[in-house]
């Protein structure tokens, strides 16, 4: 015999920074409220160069609104980034500021009974902001990011950073075909020196 109880379990942790609670609202279309809250950023928010450090601050200004179908959740999320330049590998710093918009729905109406698996749903009153952050966040991020645009990166040669080198620096390039030859050449002049 199934435990009245057991329907109202979730799988949202609502201790979780991420979970917002909806009671609030009340289920009346219509109803508004605002929230401001500063979160710490979980594992992972990023892309290969380029991302936000694991526990430091996301600012996240919340609107929340009830319509027929669910909770509708519009936002702006704002966090520092840390990462590499993609062409010299310095150290960056920056910051990143994504606006985000997702409609949360009710299980209990026909829209969320038949809701697509891409669609969030409510679970009871807790709605988990995660993914929808991490989502807009990582999508907005550079997959290739610029410690300033005009970076000239490292010499293909050498591997210096051509920022810091020599306005003329460059290497004499010998076609490799012709190598060998060089080799002998070299060889010859040690040996006429010598």
């Amino acid at each position: 015999m199934p435990h009245g109880s057991r329907n109202n379990l979730t799988r949202i942790d609502p201790r979780d920074p991420f979970v917002i609670d909806t009671r609030t609202l009340g289920r009346r279309p219509g109803s508004m409220r605002k929230d401001s809250y500063t979160v710490p950023a979980p594992a992972n928010l990023g892309v290969e160069m380029v991302g936000v450090p694991e526990g430091t601050d996301v600012e996240l200004d919340l609107r929340l609104e009830a319509v027929m179908e669910g909770v509708l959740v519009s936002g702006t999320a704002r966090s520092p980034l840390s990462g590499e330049c993609a062409r010299c590998l310095d150290p960056l710093s920056s910051s990143i500021e994504v606006e985000f918009q997702e409609l949360y729905v009710y299980s209990d109406t026909r829209s969320g009974e038949s809701a697509e698996d891409d669609e969030r749903r409510l679970e009871g009153d807790f709605i988990d902001l995660e993914p929808v952050v991490r989502d807009a966040m990582v999508l907005a991020l550079p997959l290739s990011p610029l410690c300033r645009d005009d970076c000239p990166g490292l010499c293909t040669e050498c591997g210096v950073r051509l920022a810091d080198a020599e306005p003329d620096h460059h290497h004499d390039a010998v076609d490799p075909r012709w190598a060998a030859l060089q080799g002998m050449l070299d060889q010859r002049q040690e040996d006429q020196e010598g």
